[in-house]
């Protein structure tokens, strides 16, 4: 279809209000509104359109292809307030699911022409033009027939009038509704027309699911289902979303339509079978695993259509960067980078970098003047050297080898700054990174300013300005970050996954929306990860200084712990100065143990802050306990009732302490409960 920008109607932003009610208007009235709703008055688009012409208020475009079709409407790029006011307003209002054909076919009944107009019937095979003769409502198709002249765009094979009218014939002149875009009028009397089919097009092709008229119809169907797939639309549109969140996403998609096809064949089977046959009862438990597996796919999809959960939970990103290893000459290289060579600075760096002790071996430098290039010529074992300077950069910093990246001079000097819309700044894969003494400003991001996907990474005397997330540290990840500073995520300022490491030692975490998000709890498999906070001063966040998300399951769990306290000893504390004595301790002998150890940190005037840290053990031991218990119960219930306790007991290496939370909106420490 052809591009340009498309007015759908004159919609205001309070087009978000609640839908009007319906009863008690007259014809002439809803007609009218229907139109001032759909309708944008001719000045707001005076500029926008090469067609425009009197008494039209939409612009025109014309397919591609070697046959020369008439102009049709051009309704396809509408703004998601327009459809959003359309869909609350106009079609489904209150509607319950299994109550959307109903709902349309009403609106459609009141704006749509009934015959007298032409259409493009469009399919992924060819193009015809028809004419329409009736439309069918409640079926939501419309009642064609062939125009004369014939036109027709095929595909794969020439479309004869003679075998078009026999596949009419077949489907009974009937066309679904969504497959017929309307050719283009400039009178004005076939705009409803247009933008009332684009609707329909639209909500069956994007938003949706054949499995939504079997949910449950207690809630209201455009809240639970339409604004937060038309939301997730439009973020994907405008790159809101990240890429292989969006890749995800259409994957779950096609499981889930093929997981609900199979389901509905072997419904149909089932009602064919005889009684109590033993095919039936075979049939039937396969048909509960289906419906099992969909029952999770649909949340998963739930998940990444809730703009809050979507950045809750985000998303394990599989890093495809490969490791180049070792030079085959087994030479390791240092890259310098600098916009300008000046012989001070050349002789700044021999001394302090380059030449530090009499060498055995020669050294070989390489220059470069970005460090996005000195990166990308990195192998296993180089360091990079980046000189005082503002450096641009419109790349993803891909680091899969364990190199060093090294800032020569105060992070302020050296200014690594990201522009152009991408997923991430910096992606870590190596077994062994280390970055130090660099300031990393993000723009037009759509992930976080560093993704640590495996391997430890250790971050050092950095500053960090973010724009989305800030640091995230994936499953079998680890992060050491100490002396940094990290502001202005809109997201979480570090966000640690289940199953890896953290440790983070005097850093200053601030200005973000939390500060630190404890995610993903939805897979009880996964482990708690091992936290390690220090002296770090996490303050002025919007939300929490430190959040855990946990499903609501714990909670449950947690008010049966009481008559089980042989369980909460399943559990191996690891502090900084024991690491190689490790104990089963209670959960109470930890907080106690937790406090003791702030003491030796804080004066009486902190005691909000020894309360802050007690409260992040607390959460993070009840989780790990809770989630232990249900490993040993899953297991006693395979039989396995001799399970070693150490097996058992999920480790998590604790230590919390010296830390402050200051000025945070809701708080030191909060969980979100899903």
């Amino acid at each position: 279809m052809a591009n340009g920008l498309v007015t759908g109607g004159g919609l205001e932003p309070e087009a978000m209000a609640p839908a009007p009610e319906r009863t008690g208007w007259t014809a002439e009235e809803e007609t009218a509104s229907l139109e001032k709703g759909l309708f944008q008055d001719e000045d707001s688009c005076s500029d926008c359109s090469d067609h425009e012409k009197a008494g039209t208020s939409l612009r025109s475009f014309v397919l591609e292809g070697k046959t020369l079709f008439p102009e049709i409407f051009q309704t396809s790029q509408l703004l998601f307030y327009e459809r959003f006011r359309a869909y609350q307003d106009y079609i489904l209002a209150d509607c319950k699911a299994s109550e959307v054909r109903e709902f349309t076919a009403e609106f459609l009944e009141k704006v749509l022409e009934p015959s007298g107009w032409r259409a493009v019937w469009h399919t992924n095979v060819f193009e015809v033009l028809v004419e329409v003769t009736d439309v069918d409502f409640s079926g939501l198709k419309a009642v064609v027939r062939l125009t004369k002249p014939y036109l027709c765009e095929s595909r794969v094979s020439s479309f004869t009038w003679e075998c078009m009218s026999e596949l009419l014939e077949l489907k009974e002149h009937r066309l679904p509704l969504q497959e017929l875009w309307v050719v283009f009028d400039d009178s004005g009397a076939f705009d409803q027309t247009a933008l009332a089919m684009e609707h329909v097009r639209f909500f069956y092709q994007n938003i949706w699911r054949s499995w939504d008229e079997e949910e449950e119809d207690e809630y209201d169907y455009f809240v639970r289902c339409v604004e937060p797939r038309l939301r997730l639309h439009y973020d994907i549109l405008e790159d809101r979303v990240p890429s292989g969140l969006i890749v995800d996403y259409r994957n779950l998609l096609s499981q889930c339509e093929e997981s609900y096809r199979r389901f509905l064949n072997l419904r149909s089977s089932l009602s064919n079978c005889s009684s109590d046959s033993e095919q039936e009862n075979i049939s039937m438990v396969e048909g509960l695993k289906l419906y099992s597996e969909m029952e999770q796919l649909k949340q998963k999809l739930k998940l990444i259509e809730n703009p809050l959960l979507r950045y809750v939970f985000g998303y394990q990103k599989n890093s495809n960067i490969q490791a180049k290893g070792i030079r085959v000459s087994g030479q390791k290289v240092t890259h310098v980078v600098s916009s300008t060579m000046m012989s001070g600075l050349l002789q700044a760096l021999l001394k302090d970098k380059l030449c530090q002790e009499p060498c055995k071996e020669e050294i070989e430098i390489q220059f470069h003047n970005d460090p996005l290039s000195a990166i990308n010529a990195c192998y296993e074992g180089d360091s990079v050297i980046v000189c005082p300077g503002h450096y641009v950069v419109h790349g993803t910093f891909s680091i899969a080898d364990s190199i060093e990246l090294e800032g020569y001079g105060l992070p302020d000097d050296i200014v690594i700054e990201k522009r152009g819309k991408g997923d991430t700044f910096v992606d870590c894969t190596g077994a062994d990174i280390k970055i130090s003494s660099i300031k990393f400003v993000q723009h037009g991001a759509v992930e976080g300013i560093l993704s640590i996907h495996s391997g430890k990474t250790t971050l050092e005397n950095c500053v960090l300005q973010c724009e989305t997330t800030g640091v995230t540290v994936r499953t079998s990840a680890e992060l050491l970050m100490k002396n940094s500073d990290l502001y202005g995520a809109k997201g979480a300022g570090i966000e640690i996954y289940p199953g890896s490491k953290c440790t983070l030692s005097d850093n200053g975490i601030h200005h973000c929306k939390e500060g630190i998000l404890i995610k993903d709890f939805l897979d009880e498999h996964y482990d708690i990860p091992r936290i390690a906070m220090m002296n770090n001063v996490i303050h002025n966040n919007d939300g929490y200084g430190v959040v855990l998300v946990k499903p609501t399951i714990f909670s449950d769990l947690q008010e049966n712990a009481q008559d089980e306290s042989e369980e909460n000893k399943a559990l191996k504390i690891q502090t900084s100065g024991e690491v190689g004595a490790a104990e089963k301790v209670d959960l109470e002998e930890l907080i106690q143990c937790a406090a003791g150890q702030m003491e030796l940190y804080a004066g009486p005037d902190l005691s909000e802050q020894v309360e802050g840290n007690c409260e992040i053990i607390n959460e993070l031991v009840a989780a790990s306990t809770k989630k232990g218990q249900m490993k040993k119960k899953r297991l006693s219930e395979l039989g396995i009732t001799q399970a070693d306790d150490n097996l058992m007991s999920q480790e998590m290496f604790v230590s919390i302490v010296g830390n402050q939370f200051r000025w945070n909106g809701k708080g030191s420490f909060g969980t979100f409960l899903f």
